[in-house]
């Protein structure tokens, strides 16, 4: 159990790897596969460190509080992870912080919402998840990478690129709401 810890275990790959490297310049190597390791995670985990801290921001704030006083009474169920998520993406651009934080918010109101079982959560996930694909715009490093590597003028990707990623999740939630209606 204590090899399986997971900081652990980290730390002895890290010692293999140090060893497999092979070659007369093995730590001149092994530095420069570090480095470009960081360069390429670094972002990542950036970005779902600063979700991660602002959902735990907004679920201090009174906000969650409000949420789960008046939600309850609407009965919107998933509809509430969903909206969630989407007005987090096309507000801010990044579907990895949107996820993070919807789940943070979504989280405390799970037994308002109904949907405190197994199933409830798993069905709220993909709710989150069907949010966080909502339209993609300027503010999106997807619709930059789509529409300049696709070399999509800039309008045409609003008209196109933007639609075709409102219809994805919109798409995405009805095929959860329909799984609801079984699951539920």
């Amino acid at each position: 159990m204590f090899l399986g810890t997971p900081v652990i275990a980290l730390i002895l790959g890290l010692i293999a790897a140090v060893f497999l490297v092979s070659g007369r310049d093995r730590l001149k190597r092994f530095n420069e596969d570090i480095t470009e390791a960081i360069r390429v995670a670094a972002p990542i985990l950036l970005i779902t460190g600063a979700g991660a801290a602002f959902g735990a921001v907004l679920n201090a704030s009174p906000l969650t509080d409000f949420l789960a006083d008046n939600i309850a009474e609407l009965g919107l169920g998933l509809l509430v992870p969903f909206l969630i998520a989407a007005a987090l993406k096309s507000a801010q651009g990044s579907s990895t912080v949107a996820i993070v934080t919807g789940s943070a918010l979504v989280a405390p109101l799970m037994g308002s919402l109904g949907l405190d079982s197994t199933e409830g959560a798993v069905l709220s996930v993909l709710a989150v998840g069907s949010g966080s694909m909502m339209v993609s715009h300027a503010n999106d490093s997807f619709f930059w990478v789509v529409s300049q590597l696709s070399r999509i003028p800039v309008g045409t990707a609003y008209k196109t690129l933007t639609t075709a990623t409102a219809i994805q999740g919109i798409t995405a939630f009805a095929t959860v709401w329909l799984l609801s209606l079984v699951m539920l």
